[in-house]
């Protein structure tokens, strides 16, 4: 009777992790802490929820050993606890659009509408990047590129763009990138590169998956 014991009590130590990822909140949630550290408050704001849901939501994740916190003075600061959290969520992500129908169907309709081209995988964009090719523009808010980004990328949020321009190179296709595959910046940012002449393409997937991915940052 032991072993079919321990078995089910390790199922149900598994099921703490799947609990935690239960809820589109708490998955946006650590969507905005794979980008770097942030305290209760930053997340409730970047996220549209109150400072009290924020903290519930990020004490479920903690306790299913999803993020880590500490306390500076007043303040609560959260981190993804590491990068085989962003690599569970790329394979949530895998698996929801090959088996659930709607979300092939919202992958469609909402994003790849928005970009007839291929995204530009990591690798290529890393030995392209080496050689001196392309521009990778990190179009994410300035504390999130402070926490980290892709070696050589600069830093324009999408608000700022249109009085930016004059920042981009035109002899050199642009590549966008911001916090995940689904994040609208990059879209947004390639739509309107287009528009005003540039060559852009965005990147495939976003830092928190090429950081996980064991690829260089700064």
């Amino acid at each position: 009777m032991s072993r079919p014991s321990a078995k089910h009590e390790l199922f149900t130590q598994f099921a703490r992790v799947a609990r935690a990822l239960a809820s589109a909140n708490r998955l946006e949630l650590l969507e905005f802490l794979a980008q770097g550290p942030r305290s209760v408050e930053a997340l409730a704001k970047v996220s549209g929820l109150s400072v009290a849901n924020t903290s519930q939501h990020l004490q479920a994740l903690r306790q299913a050993g999803l993020v880590l916190a500490h306390k500076e003075g007043l303040r609560v600061y959260y981190a993804i606890a590491g990068d085989d959290v962003v690599r569970l969520l790329y394979i949530l992500r895998q698996v929801a659009e090959r088996r659930i129908a709607e979300v092939e169907k919202l992958v469609r309709s909402y994003l790849t509408s928005r970009d007839d081209l291929e995204p530009i995988p990591a690798q290529e964009l890393l030995a392209r990047a080496r050689k001196g090719l392309v521009t990778v523009l990190d179009v994410r808010p300035p504390e999130e590129y402070a926490a980290g980004h892709l070696p050589g990328a600069i830093n324009i949020p999408l608000t700022e763009l249109e009085g930016r321009l004059s920042k981009l190179p035109q002899d050199r296709e642009i590549v966008a990138y911001c916090r995940g595959p689904y994040c609208v910046l990059a879209f947004e940012a390639v739509a309107r590169l287009r528009q005003k002449g540039w060559k852009a393409r965005r990147l495939k997937e976003g830092f928190p998956e090429w950081k996980a991915a064991g690829l260089p940052v700064e």
